[in-house]
């Protein structure tokens, strides 16, 4: 009996100190897979050091850097192997996962586990969402911060969490780019999906082929107005913008240092008029056309048939995979009309050569050719999933869209349109999937189409695909498409507070998601946009569906 209450006793005493997940207070997005929060503080102040070993020192000097803009004081950094009292100390745990971390706070000091670099950076964003709101924007600094003690397990579900910026609608510059990379870095979301070309402009310099800025970044008006896609109103004004590939360098090293890789996406065969508008050649209809100004797909699409066009892309993927080190590059692929390719003499005739009996088949040799292409450079091919021959648009006739032709094993598929059987079709068949499917990812709906809560939701496993294929599912990103953000803050307001959402949806296991604590957790984000001047959705419309 007196062994039995002891034991009552000691249960008592660590329910006491202690809360479970559902009842902490910790606000950290996306939500950590397992957090235990105690009941004392640890306190930073002018005598505490960061204690650091060689391979974490990046992270500290980030530390450090940020303790710098809220304190009166440096705090310094020491080198060692060992854990010193009242210290920030980063230790490497090799047990820990690529992205995994441990986070602890006790009344003797912090510690950051890690197994690498990145893991020891995303231990520190937790670590920073730990502090008082705006600790890094105040004007005035402290002398002390006061933090509360837990103990942060925690690593991704999925290792693919990207956002996507459309730039060929609009020019947003480097600056605006840098921010988004910022609160993502935050979010510990890892890619950052680069949509650089489109019918409606060409935004990255090509240095064999000049005309395509000269030309192709430049459009002389723009479709605007509440009706937008049937809209009949245009701006009256020009638009332009690229990206120079000194400005994409500088950009690629600013993500890097944040742990996030940028996917370029160059569109090919369709979406391709910019090109066009630049080079006439290369268009099926060897016509000349101007960049439009009307948004939706454009007037032509690459001659596939023509050497000198793979000549041309080769070559655009040669400079963009000297610019970009990621292993994926994305290659669209998506809303191909093929009724030009159908009306073309030299294509119909290149198709009767190659034994391709449909403009799918056509589509699906072409993508193998630069998947090929891209292996034997050590990259690999990404497109949005109708490059697998699927038919999803009502305009193309459904005989045109079926193909016997096998895409390349190696592709990645990202999955943003269809019935969700062909998800899982693709899982079942050994492709690896990212998961955009558009009516729950897709930032340019509104809020009525996509409330934050709709958004929160999203599981990108299928319900209803075999778990055996559950790896196949390799992530999951949100799509900021361009057509209707003619302003900086016309796309704050579409993708804040959602991209929140969308962290927490690659982050945290099902399990550990609630959607009223995340809510409570996104008023601090809330604040610091504010200070940031970004003009989130307020959280009067993000859940309206009516």
């Amino acid at each position: 009996m007196k062994t039995n209450f002891l034991i009552f006793l000691c249960l008592i005493g660590l329910l006491t100190n202690f809360k479970t997940l559902s009842q902490q207070k910790i606000n950290i997005i996306p939500q950590p897979q397992e957090v235990i929060v105690g009941k004392d503080k640890f306190t930073i102040d002018s005598q505490t050091k960061i204690v650091s070993i060689e391979e974490s020192k990046t992270a500290a000097v980030l530390l450090q850097n940020f303790l710098q803009e809220g304190m009166d004081n440096r705090v310094e950094i020491v080198d060692s192997k060992k854990t010193v009292a009242g210290s920030i100390t980063f230790k490497l745990d090799k047990d820990q996962s690529k992205e995994g971390y441990e986070l602890e706070i006790s009344k003797k000091g912090i510690e950051i586990l890690a197994s690498n670099t990145t893991g020891w950076f995303y231990g520190l964003q937790s670590l920073k969402q730990l502090f008082p709101v705006g600790f890094e924007f105040s004007a005035k600094k402290v002398e002390a911060v006061e933090l509360p003690t837990v103990k942060i397990e925690d690593a991704p579900r999925f290792g693919w969490r990207a956002f996507m910026l459309d730039e060929s609608r609009y020019f947003k510059g480097k600056e605006q780019v840098k921010m988004l990379l910022d609160e993502m870095a935050l979010l510990k979301m890892n890619v950052f999906h680069w949509h650089l070309v489109d019918d409606q402009g060409w935004r990255i310099e090509i240095k064999k082929y000049p005309l395509l800025t000269e030309i192709g970044s430049k459009r002389k008006s723009t479709q605007v107005g509440a009706l937008k896609w049937k809209s009949p109103i245009q701006s009256g004004e020009p638009h332009e913008g690229y990206y120079t590939q000194q400005e994409i360098k500088e950009i690629v090293e600013y993500a890097s240092k944040r742990h996030i890789t940028i996917v370029p996406e160059i569109e090919m065969p369709g979406h391709s008029s910019a090109a066009i508008a630049a080079y006439s050649w290369l268009g099926t209809n060897k016509e000349d056309i101007e960049v439009p100004i009307k948004f939706g797909v454009g007037p032509d699409v690459y001659d596939v048939s023509d050497p000198k066009v793979y000549q041309f892309l080769t070559d655009v993927l040669d400079e963009v995979m000297g610019l970009f080190p990621s292993k994926v590059i994305h290659i669209g692929g998506d809303e191909v009309k093929y009724n030009h390719w159908k009306s073309s003499e030299s294509v119909q005739a290149y198709m009767k050569e190659k034994g391709l009996a449909t403009p799918a088949e056509l589509q699906v040799y072409f993508t193998n050719d630069i998947s090929q292409y891209l292996q034997s450079k050590g990259r690999r091919m990404m497109g949005w999933n109708e490059i697998m021959g699927h038919n999803v648009h009502d305009f193309q006739d459904a005989s045109d869209t079926e193909s016997k032709q096998q895409l390349a094993q190696e592709t990645v598929i990202h999955f943003w349109k269809g019935d969700v059987t062909l998800a899982n079709q693709a899982a079942s068949s050994g492709y690896d999937i990212v998961n955009s499917l558009h009516s729950s990812t897709y930032l340019d709906y509104d809020y009525k189409s996509i409330p934050l809560s709709k958004a929160y939701d999203f599981d990108p496993i299928p319900a209803d695909l075999d778990p055996k294929y559950h790896n196949k599912v390799i992530g999951t990103g949100c799509q900021m498409w361009g057509e209707w953000i003619p302003t900086n803050g016309y796309m704050h307001f579409q993708v804040f507070p959602r991209i929140a959402a969308y962290a927490e949806v690659g982050w945290t296991e099902k399990k550990n998601k609630n959607y009223e604590s995340f809510k409570l957790a996104l008023k601090n984000l809330q604040t610091r946009w504010e200070q940031l001047g970004i003009y989130s959705a307020p959280e009067s419309v993000v859940d309206k569906q009516d």
